[in-house]
């Protein structure tokens, strides 16, 4: 089977074409400023077109097209449910109407993590498990969850997908979610920088000459002893191991597959999630496996042959 394949993001949209589990071409757009999902789907339109051109390929080869969206999706329905202040517009699009007519096919549109998490599923690091969850540990953070081989939805959208809005501070910062001490408030890359500023002792730290801080820097600096960022660097890590254990006793997952940029250092973070997971998770019948992602910013793209094959009600 052949596919589209779109994963719309907040500063980048990956577009693709797909067949089977293997990806063939692909493209990065930049999305920078662009708050509009039309201008969006615009601009992910040209590309496509541009894709299937430049690889000799017929719109008829293709079976479908799969979309992922950083918000709230009911993919039985075909529709953005909520965002969360990015394409505001978002949940008054019709997005099989605009497949039908720029391309003539059919569309599926998911949340963008749990098509990653389809994606790992099928020819990633989760293969041949069927109870799953995935975090996605970056800007935001992401939670996803698969019971018995089928993605977790519920009633309105929101199940197994807000993993990343589970409370870890009753007493914490507010989310951009509405929440309070949530696991992203407290440790994603858009947190970072108010969350190092906060501690005592930042004018003399070296995160204090980066205008723009990140895990990168953070990482760097804590291991070159600098006092602020291993104070940061070990709360983080202490809340990706916390939300951790909350979505495995939620879920009951086999194997829980951590991604995301921030993973470019697994060597440190993947150790110290399973020691956590190994000492305060409660699950008599045995470990949850943790495994880094393996398909990377691509994931999302190789769930595109899944989605479209899948039967939901």
């Amino acid at each position: 089977m052949k596919a589209l394949a779109v994963d719309i993001g907040g500063t980048h949209a990956n577009c693709g074409l797909v067949e089977n589990d293997r990806i063939l071409t692909h493209e990065s757009v930049d999305l920078t400023g662009t708050m509009n999902i039309r201008a969006v789907l615009s601009r992910v339109g040209d590309v496509l077109r541009q894709l299937v051109h430049q690889h000799s390929q017929s719109l008829t080869d293709f079976q479908g097209i799969a979309v992922g969206f950083a918000g709230l999706v009911d993919s039985r329905i075909g529709r953005v449910v909520s965002t969360n202040k990015k394409y505001d517009d978002a949940p008054e699009v019709d997005f099989c109407a605009w497949a039908r007519d720029a391309f003539g096919l059919p569309l599926r549109i998911e949340n963008d993590a749990r098509l990653a998490l389809l994606g790992e599923s099928y020819a990633g690091a989760a293969r041949g498990f069927g109870d799953v969850v995935m975090m996605t540990l970056g800007t935001g953070i992401g939670g996803v969850a698969m019971i018995e081989g089928k993605l977790l939805r519920g009633k309105h959208a929101q199940a197994g997908c807000l993993g990343g809005h589970i409370p870890v501070l009753f007493n914490g910062r507010a989310c951009t979610c509405g929440g309070i001490g949530c696991a992203e408030a407290e440790a994603s890359g858009w947190a970072l920088p108010g969350v190092v500023r906060s501690v005592p002792g930042f004018p003399e730290s070296s995160l204090s000459s980066i205008a723009n801080i990140g895990f990168k820097h953070l990482f760097e600096e804590a291991e070159r002893g600098d006092r602020v960022a291993q104070i940061v660097r070990d709360r983080c890590l202490n809340i990706w191991a916390v939300d951790a254990v909350a979505l495995i006793h939620a879920y009951d997952p086999e194997v829980i597959v951590i991604g995301g940029g921030v993973m470019e250092r697994a060597d440190i973070i993947s150790p110290y999630i399973e020691a956590y997971v190994q000492k305060y998770a409660w699950t008599p019948w045995g470990k949850v496996q943790i495994r880094r992602a393996e398909l990377a910013n691509n994931a999302a793209l190789v769930g595109a042959v899944p989605l479209i094959s899948e039967r939901i009600s």
